[in-house]
């Protein structure tokens, strides 16, 4: 079943604008190309908490609380011409880090780190399954940092043509996530892409130059890049190249 059925001209611009529990492979990356990203309940009682407190947002399905979609409004996106590396982390990748940077090296590691730690778990083990599938599928893609053999850092997502929306990053090093996203960034622009979707806002955001853009605009950022399907350069890079 398509997400065609959903508009989003009155959807909510926090929180959930639907509830629908399928996190299968074809319904996760259709809702991705909807400007949908998933956001599932790690309990029972986290449903019955879902179906309380948004009784006024759509639920499609006989038991539809288990999965929150959501689609912020304003949403958070770097636009690959004005990607932001800042200077000390400039410096520090210069004068004192040997990182290299690999894409879709480990994806399944990034994902696990990426839950680490996280509560509530919305990284649930069904929505892992289903975002392994993507990745297998070519459609979900990861961006690792190693110090030597030791994974420090990494980023994960999906991408939709010319635009990636990236779920989330972890870091085991200072700096390490932004080298992740920023690496990210730089291959999406090599492929031809246009932005990377980073869905929250915050000041880890606003520091490698995501800007605001309004809901209606991102889904028409999507509608116009969607289709662009150019590889992602897959060599490994010299994290210390972002200081270029």
């Amino acid at each position: 079943m398509s997400w065609d059925f959903l508009s989003l001209g009155d959807a909510p611009a926090e929180g959930p604008v639907v509830f629908r529990d399928d996190l299968s492979p074809a319904v996760l990356l259709d809702a991705y190309r909807h400007g949908l990203y998933p956001f599932p309940a790690d309990t029972e009682e986290q449903k019955i908490v879902n179906e309380f407190a948004y009784g006024d947002v759509p639920a499609v399905g006989d038991d539809p609380h288990g999965v929150a979609w959501c689609s912020p409004d304003p949403r958070p996106v770097i636009f690959v011409d004005r990607l932001r590396v800042q200077r000390s982390l400039r410096q520090q990748l210069r004068n004192k880090v040997e990182w290299t940077t690999t894409l879709n090296a480990s994806f399944e590691q990034v994902v696990m780190h990426c839950r680490v730690g996280r509560e509530p778990r919305w990284l649930t083990d069904r929505l892992v399954r289903g975002l392994v599938s993507l990745h297998e599928a070519g459609h979900a893609h990861s961006v690792e940092v190693w110090e030597g053999d030791e994974l420090v850092g990494g980023t994960f997502g999906v991408r939709i043509g010319g635009v990636f929306s990236a779920d989330s990053q972890f870091t085991k090093r200072s700096g390490a996530a932004k080298v992740a996203v920023a690496c990210l960034v730089r291959r999406v622009a090599e492929s031809g892409g246009v932005a990377v979707d980073v869905q929250h806002d915050g000041e880890h955001a606003k520091l490698i130059g995501a800007v605001p853009v309004p809901r209606a605009e991102y889904l028409a950022l999507l509608r116009a890049h969607g289709s662009e399907s150019g590889e992602m350069p897959a060599h490994a890079l010299p994290a210390r190249s972002l200081a270029a």
